[in-house]
């Protein structure tokens, strides 16, 4: 072993033992601790009488196993050193300032890593160790503490190890059988269990460190429903784990912070369970806090899509909100009212195009197509009042969506433009954009709005096929952009 090596995992190894030892001290706070979920009848667990007993232990196991120590600093190092180009080079050698002013993080990921030696271990069917059980297992509950980096996924994994009483890893999936197999028969049928199934024992402890990260400060909070909002990925555990109790409770948490990652899980829990996961929605809907109800108005288009008419009392709260973040966000939303009622959609978009905010009126123009492909008469007036709006963003996607219409349907168009004529709005902007796609168009219509007659008919450009065979010559850059402008207008 080199020096630069030597010294670097000593410098280690005396951080992760620091750093262990005071996960340990916050993690055996809570007393008794839970039993192990698989026993061996032979040697029955002894429970430890106190929780120094456990920091003992602990540290003992670290000082005991250098080799394992050795291996999870070669596999930390590996993972987290930047990209080199020689790959024969030591990264201990090349690395070695990088490394030293990065030892805490090191010693964090080393710790996570040891825990679950020790809680594979633990867990091991043919001989669980449950000596490393109640160390494992204080120290996932020392180490949970920010709702950030390895505590969030390592621990989450830990977390669902533990209700498994599976060794980590080892329970996702399994090898299906096939022909890449010596002994495969292409006969045979066997049962293949995809899902997962909860243990009941480590259901219970599962349940404990839950509960001990609810009854502890914000941090410890909101990495609760981090994990919760990814064990809710798991159907099989969401009913043994009472998550839908713990975000309940956690909706009227006193942390704003909470109550907003709260907000993230509605999605999953209404899927699973419609009922709950309107429940939630309610309790989230009562609270003022101004991060809340922006969070569910970010959330409310998934609302829509499983709730449907249910959202429409949040979808109305939030439109008569004096934030204008909430405005602009339920507003966004406005298009998924056509999914369900088309004639609240079509009264909502008139309401909405009288807003005094400029931003709504804009987060309208986007269903606007939509709009006249349902209501093509027009009856409720929108057009014109968008066209008066004067907001230039308004105006523009106004005129593409005009000109279109006015390839594709000479009826709808010439019902349109006299609707704006009407009411007296200056139909020149959109006469000067069609000048420059199709000039005499333009004339035609203007002649037509001045005088009537037969309405000009839609001219149908020939498309061009293909012989399948290069051309004996390529048209000039701007003649193909011009035609390929006019056959395809305006994309959405």
């Amino acid at each position: 072993m080199g020096k630069s090596r030597a010294r670097l995992s000593q410098i280690t190894f005396e951080s992760v033992a620091t750093l262990l030892v005071e996960a340990l001290e916050r993690g055996t706070q809570s007393w008794p601790l839970p039993n192990p979920p698989i026993i061996d009848s032979d040697f029955p667990p002894i429970h430890p009488i106190s929780p120094q007993d456990v920091i003992e232990q602990g540290l003992g196991l670290l000082h005991s196993d250098k080799g394992m120590f050795d291996s999870k600093l070669n596999s930390v190092v590996d993972l987290i050193v930047p990209h080199r180009m020689n790959l024969t080079d030591d990264p201990f050698e090349v690395h070695q300032k990088w490394l030293s002013k990065r030892v805490g993080a090191v010693s964090e990921r080393m710790v996570f890593l040891i825990a679950t030696e020790w809680l594979a271990q633990s867990l091991d069917p043919i001989a669980p160790n449950s000596d490393r059980w109640w160390v494992s297992l204080c120290l996932i509950n020392g180490m949970s503490t920010v709702p950030r980096g390895q505590p969030v996924h390592q621990g989450y994994h830990l977390l669902e190890s533990i209700a498994l009483a599976e060794r980590p890893g080892t329970w996702h999936t399994q090898p299906e059988s096939g022909p890449q197999n010596v002994d495969w028969n292409p006969h045979a049928k066997v049962p293949r269990v995809t899902s997962v199934v909860a243990h009941q024992e480590g259901i219970k402890s599962a349940i404990w460190l839950l509960e001990k990260l609810e009854q502890g400060n914000d941090d410890r909070r909101e990495l609760l429903v981090e994990w919760t909002r990814l064990l809710l990925e798991r159907p099989a555990l969401i009913e043994s784990l009472r998550l839908p109790e713990i975000l309940m409770r956690r909706a009227l948490d006193s942390s704003v912070e909470v109550a907003v990652k709260i907000t993230l899980c509605l999605a999953k829990l209404t899927d699973y369970n419609r009922d709950m996961g309107l429940a939630l929605s309610q309790r989230l809907a009562q609270r003022e806090e101004v991060e809340v109800r922006r969070a569910m108005a970010d959330v409310l288009t998934r609302l829509f899509r499983r709730l449907s008419s249910d959202a429409l009392p949040f979808f109305e709260k939030m439109l008569e909100d004096d934030d204008e973040i909430v405005l602009a966000a339920a507003s966004s939303t406005v298009g998924d009212l056509k999914f369900f009622n088309t004639e609240l959609w079509a009264d909502k978009m008139l309401e909405l195009s009288q807003h005094r905010l400029p931003l709504i009126r804009r987060n309208l123009v986007q269903g606007l197509r939509d709009y006249i492909e349902m209501f093509p008469e027009d009856d409720r007036n929108i057009l014109p009042l968008l066209w008066q709006d004067g907001d230039e963003v308004v105006r523009t996607r106004m005129r593409e969506l005009l000109i279109r219409m006015e390839e594709v349907s000479s009826e709808h168009f010439s019902g349109r433009i006299t609707d704006l004529h009407e009411k007296k709005c200056s139909l020149e902007p959109l006469w000067e954009q069609l000048r420059l796609r199709r000039p005499k168009r333009a004339e035609i219509w203007i002649e037509w709005l001045s005088n009537g007659g037969e309405l000009p008919t839609v001219v149908v450009s020939e498309r061009h096929k293909s012989t399948m065979e290069a051309p004996s010559e390529l048209p000039e850059l701007g003649d193909a952009l011009e035609t390929l402008d006019q056959e395809l207008g305006f994309l959405d």
